[in-house]
């Protein structure tokens, strides 16, 4: 059997599902939500619900959620023990890019690696693959091969997931996801996908931009900067994505507070730098980090670096020396005299 089928096969004897996004979903994680979704639909199950963590704070994320009319709550409001299963999609475990802690999954699809993952939970299905570029780029498989009706919507919104997962395919984007937009592109709606091209920025945004300009510290082609506090987390990878438009910079991190923790983001165009294992090596040891060859994130207790959280600004000069210091000692970069 395929894992198609065989996701299906588990979904066959569903009467409910819960789906739950990791904190703050990005159109990859929100469009996978959609597609097992239909799967779950026409497998029989009658019951689905999607649930995310955090919030949904980028602008072209707020705009994907309205434009294509995702239908989500905030996993505090959804009694996941009433569904008879749990889904995760575009992660693999409780407590880690989650809220959710004390409920572990039946069913996992994920394309990131997990270093923190022991492999002893049972999982009912999973499906974690490393060499996909997207965790859309799986469902779009699964859907081909079970033959599930590709709505307009459903096209579309794994269209858009794929460009934006990807960086309109820049940056390491696989075989598998060509295919996939290929195999979408035919019943998407492009003038839609034009319009969350174009979505504003927010003003905290700019701000959380703006500040990491003026803080930026630069060794070599090595950046750090500073997005200070901010209520919007995806804040912190648009300004990182940000700065790595500036001439001869190729790896950037930004760091800011953001909630009751301090959030961090890191992005490289360097071949020899793997963001994912470069963070563990800065800060597996202090939190939740991990990611990609060229992109990454995570997330540090405040308790870590402060006893009073409340001076963000102290707060900030008092870790950003130390977040820096390590970044830039795992990259083997000396500080500049």
């Amino acid at each position: 059997m395929s894992r198609a089928a065989d996701l299906a096969a588990v979904l066959e004897s569903t009467e409910s599902l819960a789906i739950v996004c990791h904190d703050d979903p990005d159109p990859d994680c929100l469009a996978s939500a959609l597609a097992l979704e239909a799967i779950a639909l026409d497998t029989g199950v009658d019951e689905v619900t999607i649930g995310y963590g955090g919030e949904i704070s980028h602008q072209q994320n707020r705009a994907f959620v309205n434009m294509l009319e995702i239908d989500l709550g905030h996993v505090s409001s959804v009694a996941l023990e009433d569904h008879e299963r749990v889904a995760f999609v575009d992660h693999t475990r409780a407590g880690g890019n989650t809220e959710v802690s004390e409920v572990e999954p039946d069913i996992v699809v994920d394309h990131h690696p997990d270093p923190n993952a022991d492999g002893s939970d049972e999982v009912t299905f999973a499906d974690v693959r490393t060499e996909s570029g997207a965790t859309a780029t799986i469902f779009v498989e699964y859907l081909t091969d079970l033959e599930v009706e590709l709505t307009t919507r459903l096209a579309s919104a794994l269209l858009f997931a794929l460009h934006r997962e990807r960086l309109d395919f820049v940056r390491d984007p696989t075989r598998r996801e060509y295919e996939a937009a290929l195999a979408v592109y035919p019943e998407a709606d492009l003038e839609t996908l034009e319009q969350l091209y174009g979505s504003a920025f927010s003003p905290a945004t700019l701000d959380a931009i703006g500040r990491a300009i003026a803080t930026r510290d630069r060794r070599g082609s090595s950046m750090v900067a500073s997005a200070g506090k901010t209520a919007e987390s995806d804040a912190l990878p648009q300004a990182a994505d940000y700065l790595l438009n500036l001439e001869g910079v190729d790896t950037v991190l930004v760091y800011g507070i953001v909630g009751d923790g301090i959030r961090i983001s890191g992005r490289s165009i360097d071949p020899r730098v793997h963001m994912g294992e470069t963070l563990i090596e800065a800060y597996g040891k202090l939190g939740e980090v991990g990611g990609h060859h060229d992109m990454a994130g995570g997330r540090i207790e405040l308790g870590l670096f402060a006893d009073d959280a409340d001076d963000a600004d102290a707060l900030l000069e008092f870790a950003g020396d130390r977040l820096s210091r390590r970044f830039f000692e795992a990259l083997n970069l000396e500080r500049e005299e």
